[in-house]
């Protein structure tokens, strides 16, 4: 089951998207604003596959540090900034920071839950993706000598599987003999 964090400071809003969210079979957490967002995202175990955040919340830049935080502890997690004051501006910079869309509140004639469950459904098709490509690319890397030194020595180092350099030139079977 998907998880999705919804993070809003409009409690009508938050709970209106869980009741939609949760009759689409997603597993929802809410948070009222920047802070408890962090709060939810570092207490769980599990990352959340979704997270739709309000931009304009304690401050202007809210969403933007939701955005931030929740990329730096899962690069895979996919982001969409809700908003009911949309400019451009805030859109290109969310965008350039790895928002996965940006949807505006009110735009006229349109279901905006209706438009953010296709959303989300889109953005869980790319994280599934991305994640299956970072896998297959893991286990092709597995078995070369080098490469699971280096992973394991990153791991003893930090307590955590490395993040691979993919674009990385191995060294030559010559350079390895070397060593």
């Amino acid at each position: 089951m998907s998880r999705i964090l919804v993070v809003d400071d409009e409690e009508n809003v938050r709970e209106a998207l869980k009741r939609r969210l949760e009759r689409e079979g997603y597993e929802v957490d809410l948070a009222s604003g920047e802070r408890e967002a962090m709060e939810a995202a570092a207490k769980s175990n599990l990352s959340y596959d979704v997270i739709v955040t309000d931009m304009l919340m304690e401050t202007a830049d809210s969403g933007l540090e939701v955005l931030k935080v929740a990329t730096a502890r899962d690069a895979f997690t996919e982001v969409i900034v809700l908003t009911a004051y949309g400019n451009i501006a805030n859109a290109v910079e969310c965008m350039r920071r790895g928002a996965f869309d940006y949807v505006e509140k009110n735009i006229p004639g349109v279901d905006v839950f209706e438009l953010l469950t296709i959303k989300i459904n889109q953005a869980l098709e790319r994280r599934g993706v991305a994640m299956s490509a970072f896998k297959t690319m893991q286990e092709s890397a597995l078995g070369i000598p080098w490469v699971e030194e280096a992973a394991k020595a990153w791991a003893k180092m930090t307590g955590k599987l490395p993040d691979f350099d993919f674009k990385a030139k191995p060294p030559s079977d010559k350079e390895r003999q070397v060593h």
